[in-house]
């Protein structure tokens, strides 16, 4: 029931990059009870004229540790004190000590304003029995800046949870809207909230909490406290992750005219009102009980067990502004770096770009940046219709050489093309074309996804055609391309390879021995034995385009390779995803590493309960390698929708380090799930990644709906 929000696996091997390595001392010492601590305290509250009485439970190990902890806000129910919510110290000792969850910080504050039914609002009711309270300011406030003071907490929103259960549910739902800048997640259980008023037997209009001066509940302002208008006033970059759970048996009101009151239909129409909001992200359970602990409990601990994996100690790695492009959507197309530690950028823009003449549709742009990030220059190019890059790498004398696929007539000799033709162009080391080639099968569609550079100063060239790209008899829907183009710009050769299927080539690298074409088919290639459902290929070419050797990658479902790299042993790594049934998500990232002679060396499957997917291959001078992609999963610390994946394997391929960054939304990967992502190394070791994102980097400055970012990465850490 999730939606961009997915969580799997355990918390104990993410205890690293949580940051809370040193807060479970003793772990090997299985005969030692790893019981926290709960103590009474209070806190001075200015906004009351008077003090907070709480609970707090200390995690096992905190009086010795010198670790900070992310932060539990445990409101109880109506009537009920602060005493209710220790009934769970147990399960929190047992899901620390079992590394379900991180060793957390528990507060949990009495609420005796209003008669014990103050709904956890500032209220307005100024009624001689027992006036109103600024309860709502005290508590998110007073109460937190006091934890904060007198704990070793994380004073951040990402280590922050409220939680509680009935009139404390609905508090945690105000705070966790209301207060996004305190708490990104929420713990929301049988939540006695009401859409639009509460019915008329509802405590909610006893006590004063909803009131107005002398009235006690006013419409008005339980409507504009409720959860409804708080929903438009949601920032998307600052989201809420929010799980709901409510009894099968809640009480059940007589008047069946109050029947969408039973707290059991209303906490369904939060969870269907919230989910459709960009700023939250919602888990809704249904658990067999009552309106009591029989649920309140195990939901706790279910709850607790899906939010542990963004409750984290450290922030998560936000992307570095500025981002590239227009007010439109744009799409990454590449990334290089020079000697002289600059970098060029090439993209798809839908508008013009740093006053470069826009020609329509998509235009194909490529920016050098400098040392210092500034802008030397920007060229953009295009037709009327769509032009795409699809990679773009340096050249000896400061240029680069860029490719892609334009629907018009971009070199002026193609008009009225009645599909899509792939081009290759060079540009020099001031941006200045060339030369510009397009070039494929006249009426049907063409097109380049990759580049590598050939040791002469031209490039090979990857992708696929519809048709015969260059009089080549073609065997299928679609046959992959690989094509050699000299420093002048002309087509050396070309070859096709395909089979009755779909085939398409994603990726190309090229040393002065060899060229590796890696790709995608969907029933198989001449001298490949399939594997199932649509694999993942390799093939090897001599530098003058006889092709040597083609093997099928994945498993039995669904695979591909879209990266490829060459290390200095000359060992060919490549990377994709793999949709097998022995995967642990919907796509895993998939890395294999071949010799020169086609043997595989290594095969390495990572992945989470999302969409994981490999995208491009960075081999670092110590033999290991860097793999960028995208992961909806849990595999480092979690952001948004989609992350950033860097993940760092070794020459065996084992993992050395993964970890993710990126905004809100959804990066590195478009809106079709495909990964849109490059990366190369700079000349100070670190990463050039380059990639699409849909939301807004660390200070804010989106510029449209789908914007380029640029980040600078060690390979080492795996985040900028």
């Amino acid at each position: 029931m999730s939606r961009r929000w997915r969580i799997g696996g355990g918390v104990a091997a993410l205890l690293l990059a949580l940051g809370l390595t040193g807060a479970v001392p003793g772990v090997a010492d299985a005969k030692k009870p790893r019981e926290g601590t709960l103590t009474t305290a209070t806190a001075p509250s200015p906004a009351l004229g008077g003090s907070i009485d709480y609970t707090v439970y200390l995690p096992y190990g905190y009086a010795a540790a010198t670790s900070r902890y992310p932060v539990l806000y445990l409101l109880h129910g109506r009537g009920d004190t602060m005493q209710a919510w220790t009934r769970v110290k147990a399960d929190l000792d047992r899901m620390i000590a079992d590394g379900e969850v991180p060793p957390v910080i528990a507060v949990l504050p009495d609420a005796p304003w209003s008669s014990r039914g103050n709904w956890y609002v500032d209220s307005a009711y100024t009624g001689a029995d027992d006036p109103g309270q600024p309860v709502e300011t005290a508590l998110t406030r007073d109460l937190v800046a006091h934890v904060d003071a007198t704990y070793r907490t994380a004073a951040h929103r990402g280590a922050r949870l409220v939680g509680g259960y009935s009139m404390g549910g609905a508090g945690a739902l105000r705070y966790a809207l209301a207060h996004a800048d305190l708490f990104a997640n929420a713990l929301v259980l049988s939540p006695a909230v009401y859409r639009p008023l509460p019915p008329a037997d509802s405590s909610a209009r006893e006590f004063g909490a909803f009131g107005s001066g002398a009235q006690r509940f006013s419409d008005e302002v339980y409507q504009r406290l409720n959860y409804p208008a708080l929903l438009p006033g949601l920032d998307p970059e600052s989201p809420v992750r929010m799980y709901i759970a409510v009894g099968d048996d809640e009480w059940a009101n007589p008047d069946p005219a109050d029947a969408a009151h039973d707290l059991d239909y209303e906490a369904a129409t939060l969870y269907n009102t919230v989910r459709r909001a960009d700023a939250v992200a919602a888990e809704f359970r249904v658990l067999d009980g009552g309106h009591d602990w029989d649920v309140w409990r195990p939901a706790f601990v279910d709850g607790l067990k899906h939010l542990a994996g963004t409750l984290s100690v450290n922030p998560p790695a936000g992307l570095p502004g500025p981002l590239h492009g227009t007010a439109g959507a744009d799409w990454a197309g590449g990334v290089a770096a020079h000697p002289d530690g600059a970098t060029t950028l090439g993209y798809a823009a839908s508008g013009p770009v740093a006053g470069q003449p826009y020609a329509g549709g998509l235009d194909a742009v490529v920016t050098r940046l400098g040392a210092d990030g500034g802008t030397r220059w920007t060229t953009q190019f295009g037709t009327a219709a769509n032009d795409r890059l699809y990679g773009v790498v340096p050249l000896a004398d400061g240029g680069v050489i860029t490719a892609g696929y334009t629907r018009g007539d971009l070199d002026g000799a193609h008009p009225g093309s009645p599909a899509d033709d792939a081009f290759v162009t060079r540009l020099t080391a001031t941006g200045q074309r060339a030369w510009l080639a397009q070039a494929g099968d006249p009426a049907k569609a063409d097109r380049f996804y990759a580049v590598a550079p050939a040791p002469d100063g031209g490039a090979y060239l990857a992708g696929y055609t519809s048709g015969s790209f260059a009089g080549e008899t073609p065997a299928g829907d679609k046959d992959a391309v690989l094509v050699r183009v000299g420093p002048d710009g002309r087509i050396a050769w070309s070859r096709q390879l395909g089979g009755p299927g779909e085939d398409k080539a994603y990726a190309v690298a090229a040393d002065a021995h060899g060229v590796y074409v890696a790709g995608g088919t969907s029933a198989g290639l001449p001298g490949a034995t399939g594997l199932g459902g649509g694999d993942g290929w390799l093939a090897r070419f001599d530098p003058n385009g006889t092709r040597g050797w083609v093997t099928a990658v994945g498993g039995t479902g669904d695979d591909l390779l879209g990266g490829v790299a060459i290390t200095a042993d000359g060992t060919v790594v490549a990377t994709g995803s793999t949709g097998g049934d022995a995967t642990a998500g919907g796509t895993d990232v998939l890395t294999v590493a071949y010799t020169s002679a086609g043997r595989q060396r290594w095969r390495t499957v990572t992945g989470g309960a999302g969409a994981d997917a490999g995208a491009d291959v960075v081999p670092l001078p110590d033999g290991a390698v860097v793999v960028v992609g995208f992961t909806a999963s849990r595999l480092g610390l979690p952001v948004g929708g989609a992350d950033v994946l860097t993940l760092r394997l070794d020459s065996r391929g084992r993992q050395l380090g993964v970890a993710q960054y990126g905004s809100a939304r959804d990066d590195a990967a478009d809106a079709f799930g495909e990964e849109n992502v490059y990366a190369t190394l700079g000349i100070d070791g670190r990463l050039r990644v380059s990639g699409l994102t849909a939301g807004a980097p660390v200070g804010g400055g989106t510029l449209g709906n789908g914007d380029v970012f640029l980040a600078a990465v060690d390979p080492t850490k795996g985040t900028p």
